[in-house]
């Protein structure tokens, strides 16, 4: 059996005991075949022995068992990591950042514990899935909609507290804004509420998000000052229709105008939603969020182009050119009653016809209530708050087991993809990679500003996997050196990313290490998260990798 760093076997064993005793013999594992469920699926280094690995799990079903380990967990200082559902795959996974931590996982809580259709929110513990909470509300006849990432078995608190994002209007995409009111256990074993919860019996808990004094939810957000047991989330009244329509310009240059247009669109609530931007001639395997057309065979010329490390812009546009295709295209997406979106598309496509060069064409149309089995044939459902799995469905390459994921934050600007696309694709071609980093389409869940989200492979071949890491430590640094922040870093390169936080001497660092230090003495919660590190653990961390 592992065992916590600073413990000897015989008190690691006391310690499980007192566990078993909060929650019951049946939620305290510690066979290999148990442990290896809070192993990372994707990891780089699977195997090896700086593998991240938990020394045990524990499954509690309630708040007073939460608080229960916890106390336990500082009398032994033993190290706790919490995972909601452990679906968060690409960045880490249900593995600790602190090896041998015991894992705290709340499955078990999966209480959905209000819906109100009337003021359009629900409250849910962290075990609640989007599928548990879509399910419930079909069930129920709701007419209110969930906003949801692509993959459907995740969390909504997990992903919420990790700045997750999905399609929808840009109040409820942005899940973390789309909360109201939480409920912590702190790491003394406390009870927190905040905004209007902070008030025995309060009427408007998940109304009004703000309580008197300071607001408190965002140091819960992919921090370790405590434990999420309890969020309320605004939910979507279900619209009407949904309507859009689709631009495509002929030029690489074309994109600053046409985000342009998107920026102009959204912030004046004219659209609504995630506006998607694709290139059929530089990533043909994207056919937009919709996926109308079914994916072919790439023609040969194509393929050579796509590969060839000589290609420029100016030769995919011309390609572009010669077979009749856009080299850029964006949806332009709303939410309403009939008439408002009817004209709200009008607006857009006159504003779109502007671009010199572009055309506009009808996009998906949909009108609500959806059946079960409309809603089963819609392709890319996340759009209409239908989670899913389908984005695992996609083609892959042989060999692949995983991948881990980089994701940065740019202005959403054409200009910002350009300079993005010289920095990452030099970088991608002083690695000698045969990714193109100056290929990627930028995604915009990320309301008012842009995403550069892309995968490195995990094969579980050691020389492979550990190239696909160097790669992810690699864009690490080059985005810090031009200013573009990960909103959301891989385990990995958690101390690293944090570092890239560097004004005023890590004023931002050191300041969460004066409240962890504050709230968690001990050090006793998700040691490493966010590169946040209890004071016994700082010394040794936060280095710069060696690339």
């Amino acid at each position: 059996m592992r065992v916590p760093p600073g413990l000897s076997p015989q008190e690691f064993d006391r310690a499980l005991q007192d566990c078993r005793q909060a929650v019951g013999d049946a939620w305290v594992f510690t066979s290999d075949d148990d442990l290896a469920l809070y192993r990372d699926a994707y990891s780089p280094i699977w195997g090896q022995p700086d593998e991240l690995l938990a020394s045990a799990a524990i499954a509690p079903g309630s708040v007073e068992e939460i608080q229960a380990i916890v106390k336990i967990a500082n009398s032994y200082r033993i190290p706790l990591y919490t995972i909601s559902t452990g679906k968060d795959l690409g960045y880490g996974g249900s593995a600790p950042i602190y090896s041998e931590s015991v894992m705290l996982d709340l499955k078990r809580m999966n209480r959905i514990l209000e819906v109100n259709e009337e003021r359009a929110f629900v409250v849910v513990e962290p075990g609640v899935s989007y599928f548990d909470l879509y399910r419930h509300l079909r069930e129920k006849g709701s007419r209110l909609w969930i906003d949801c990432p692509d993959p459907g078995w995740g969390s909504l608190i997990g992903n919420a507290v990790e700045h997750g994002n999905g399609y929808t209007p840009a109040m409820f995409r942005d899940h973390f804004n789309a909360h109201c009111g939480m409920e912590i256990v702190l790491a003394n074993g406390e009870l927190l509420r905040t905004g209007m919860g902070a008030m025995p019996n309060s009427a408007t808990w998940q109304d009004y998000r703000y309580n008197f004094g300071p607001y408190l939810d965002g140091i819960f957000s992919q921090s370790n000052f405590g434990i999420v047991t309890k969020m309320g989330f605004w939910l979507m009244p279900e619209p009407e229709t949904f309507r859009s329509i689709v631009v495509s310009v002929p030029h690489y240059l074309d994109l600053a105008p046409i985000l342009k247009l998107a920026n102009h669109l959204e912030m004046s609530a004219i659209v609504q939603g995630e506006t998607p931007v694709m290139s059929p001639v530089m990533a043909p395997g994207l056919k937009g969020r919709w996926g109308e057309e079914p994916i072919k065979p790439l023609d040969p010329d194509h393929a050579a182009l796509l590969n060839n490390p000589a290609t420029t812009h100016a030769d995919l546009e011309k390609f572009a050119k010669d077979h009749g295709m856009p080299f850029w295209t964006i949806n332009l997406n709303c939410y309403g009653p009939e008439g408002v979106t009817t004209a709200q598309m009008a607006y857009a496509a006159k504003k779109a016809a502007e671009i010199p060069g572009a055309t506009i064409a009808p996009g998906p149309a949909f009108n609500f209530p959806l059946s079960d089995d409309e809603a089963r044939k819609i392709l890319h459902k996340a759009c209409l708050g239908i989670p899913s799995l389908a984005i695992f469905t996609g083609e892959g390459v042989a060999g692949e087991r995983g991948h881990l994921l980089f994701s940065v934050t740019l202005p959403k600007t054409g200009e910002a993809v350009f300079a993005a696309h010289k920095a990452f694709g030099k970088a991608f071609r002083d690695m000698g990679s045969t990714k193109r980093g100056d290929f990627f389409i930028p995604f915009d869940w990320i309301s008012r500003s842009l995403g550069f989200a892309t995968a490195f492979p995990i094969t579980r071949d050691p020389v492979k996997d550990r190239k696909s890491l160097d790669t992810l430590h690699v864009l690490t640094k080059v985005a810090a050196e031009n200013g573009w922040g990960e909103y959301r870093a891989h385990t990995a390169v958690q101390d690293q990313t944090m570092n890239a936080y560097s004004f005023n001497n890590h004023i931002l660092r050191r300041f969460c290490e004066t409240i962890k230090d504050a709230v968690d003495p001990n050090g006793i919660l998700a040691a490493g998260r966010s590169g946040i590190w209890p004071r016994h653990l700082r010394a040794q961390h936060l280095q710069e990798p060696k690339i």
